[in-house]
C-alpha cells in the first residue's frame, strides 16, 4: 500500500487537465496519419506487384512480417498491459480480483472464442463452396448432325466463383481449393481486425481518460510507431486476402479511426463520469478487454498466420529459400514490434 501511495503522489504531481487535453488533440491527428500510412503501405505494395511473377512471393513475405508483428503485439504489448491493469494496487486489493488470475482466464476464453468462430465460419464456407461448385456441371453442346457425323462436339463448363460472385468458364475460374483458401484468408483478416480493434479501443480510451501529461507525452510518439507496425501487420493480411477496393478501403479506414475515436470516447467518459485511467473500474475494464483481445491475437497469429503458411502453403514447402526468407521476415516483424515495448 505504501508503493500504491507513492504512485498516487507521482500521478498527482503530473496531473494537468489542460496540458493533457492539448496532447490528446495532437495525438489524434498523429495517430490517424501514422495508422493510414501503416495499413496502406502493404496494400499498395501488393497492388504494385500484382500481375508480376514476384506477386505471390511478395505477398507471402509481407504476411510473414505481419504475423511477427501480430504475435509480438499480443504477447509483448497487450497481455502484459492486461495483467498490469488487473494487478494494480487499486484492483488487486479487492475481491474477487485478488483471489483468481482473471487475466489468464479471459485470455484463454478469447483464444477459444477465436477457435469457435474459425471452426464455424470454415464449416460454413466449405459447405457453401461445395454447394456452389456442384450447381454447374459440364454441359455438352452439340450441333444437330446425323449420327454418323464425326465432327467433335463442344463442351462448356460453367461455375460460380463465390469469392467474386461471377460466373466464369473453366479456363478463367478458380479451383474449388483455391476458392476455399481465398475465403479462409478473408475470414482471417476480418477476425484479426476485430482483435486489433479491441486493442486499439483500449489504447484510445485509456489515453483519453488519462489526465497525466507525463504519461501521455511519450505515448504520442511511441503509439505513432506502434500503429505503423500494427497497421503493416493487418494490411499484409488484407493485401493477401484480395478484397475488393471498397472492402479494402473500409477496413483500412476502420483501423485508422479506431484509436482516435477511442481517445475521443475516453475524453467524453472522463468529462461525464470523472473516472480517469487509474480508477478501479477503468482498470478492470482495460484488463478484461485487453486479455480477451490478447487471446484472439495469439490464436490468429499462431494458428491462422504462422502455422497456415509455414506448414500448409505449397509454395513455402517446395522452396527452401523462400521458407528461410519468410522466417527472417517473421523474426524481423516480431523484433520490430517488441522493441516498441520500451516506450509503449
Amino acid at each position: 500500500m505504501a508503493a500504491c501511495g507513492a504512485d498516487t503522489a507521482r500521478t498527482l504531481a503530473c496531473r494537468d487537465g489542460h496540458a493533457a487535453a492539448q496532447l490528446k488533440l495532437i495525438s489524434i491527428a498523429v495517430i490517424f496519419i501514422t495508422s493510414v500510412v501503416g495499413i496502406t503501405s502493404p496494400v499498395l505494395l501488393a497492388r504494385h506487384f500484382q500481375g508480376k511473377p514476384a506477386y505471390d512471393r511478395a505477398t507471402l513475405l509481407i504476411k510473414c512480417f505481419a504475423a511477427g508483428v501480430i504475435l509480438s503485439t499480443s504477447l509483448v504489448h497487450v497481455l502484459p498491459d492486461a495483467f498490469a491493469a488487473l494487478s494494480d494496487c487499486h484492483v488487486a486489493s479487492r475481491h474477487p480480483w485478488k483471489d483468481y488470475p482473471f487475466s489468464g482466464l479471459v485470455t484463454m476464453i478469447g483464444a477459444i472464442a477465436a477457435l469457435l468462430v474459425d471452426l464455424t465460419a470454415s464449416a460454413h464456407m466449405e459447405s457453401h463452396t461445395a454447394h456452389s461448385h456442384g450447381q454447374y456441371e459440364v454441359l455438352p453442346v452439340a450441333t444437330q448432325e446425323e449420327p454418323d457425323t464425326k465432327k467433335p462436339s463442344m463442351s462448356i463448363e460453367l461455375k460460380v466463383d463465390p469469392v467474386a460472385g461471377a460466373v466464369s468458364d473453366s479456363g478463367g475460374g478458380h479451383s474449388h481449393e483455391e476458392m476455399v483458401i481465398r475465403l479462409k484468408q478473408r475470414l482471417v483478416s476480418q477476425v484479426l481486425e476485430i482483435g486489433i480493434i479491441f486493442h486499439s479501443v483500449i489504447i484510445g480510451v485509456t489515453m483519453g481518460m488519462s489526465q497525466n501529461q507525463c504519461t501521455i507525452r511519450p505515448l504520442v510518439a511511441a503509439l505513432a510507431f506502434h500503429q505503423i507496425f500494427e497497421g503493416m501487420g493487418l494490411g499484409g493480411c488484407i493485401a493477401q486476402a484480395g478484397f475488393t477496393f471498397g472492402t479494402t478501403a473500409y477496413m483500412c479506414f476502420m483501423f485508422a479511426v479506431t484509436t482516435p475515436m477511442g481517445i475521443v470516447l475516453g475524453m467524453i467518459l472522463f468529462s461525464v463520469t470523472g473516472y480517469d485511467d487509474s480508477s478501479p473500474n477503468a482498470l478492470i475494464l482495460e484488463g478484461l478487454l485487453g486479455s480477451f483481445s490478447s487471446g484472439i491475437l495469439i490464436y490468429m497469429a499462431l494458428v491462422d498466420l504462422i502455422a497456415l503458411d509455414f506448414f500448409h502453403n505449397k509454395m513455402m514447402t517446395s522452396n527452401s529459400w523462400l521458407r528461410k526468407t519468410s522466417f527472417t521476415a517473421l523474426v524481423l516483424g516480431s523484433i520490430s514490434m517488441s522493441i516498441l515495448a520500451l516506450w509503449a
